[in-house]
């Protein structure tokens, strides 16, 4: 069984920074695909970003390019989420999530893509 667990959130002013991190059990992060979303009250699920590992491809939200690099380091878990130059708008619930799949890049993007979800973590900009 899979299990994602995400920490790292938190509150932050206007142009700072976070380190999000997702954990997997029962799940390697050198295969498939995985996903960062966001979600507000009120809203769908947002994609933010997302990594194709076998492809080494990797997907942002406009909103989000240049400023929350997907990575990982040699020991391949966690992943991480650094969300750099944070703006009000970043405030959400963010929540990573997996497939065993390789899917396609016009897939990358749509919830139902993915399989197994973290239970998400709370993410505030605000001065």
């Amino acid at each position: 069984q899979v299990q994602l667990v995400e920490s790292g959130g938190g509150s932050v002013v206007p142009g700072g920074s976070l380190r999000l991190a997702c954990a997997a059990s029962g799940h390697t992060f050198s295969s498939g695909t995985m996903a960062w979303f966001r979600q507000v009250p009120g809203k769908e699920r947002e994609f933010v970003a997302g990594r194709r590992w076998s492809f080494s491809t990797d997907v942002y939200a406009d909103s989000v390019k240049g400023r929350f690099p997907i990575s990982r380091n040699n020991a391949k878990n966690p992943v991480y989420l650094k969300m750099n130059d944070m703006k009000p708008a970043d405030t959400a619930v963010y929540s990573c999530a997996v497939t065993s799949r390789n899917i396609i890049l016009s897939s990358l993007r749509t919830t139902t893509s993915y399989e197994y979800w973290g239970q998400g973590t709370q993410v505030t900009v605000s001065s």
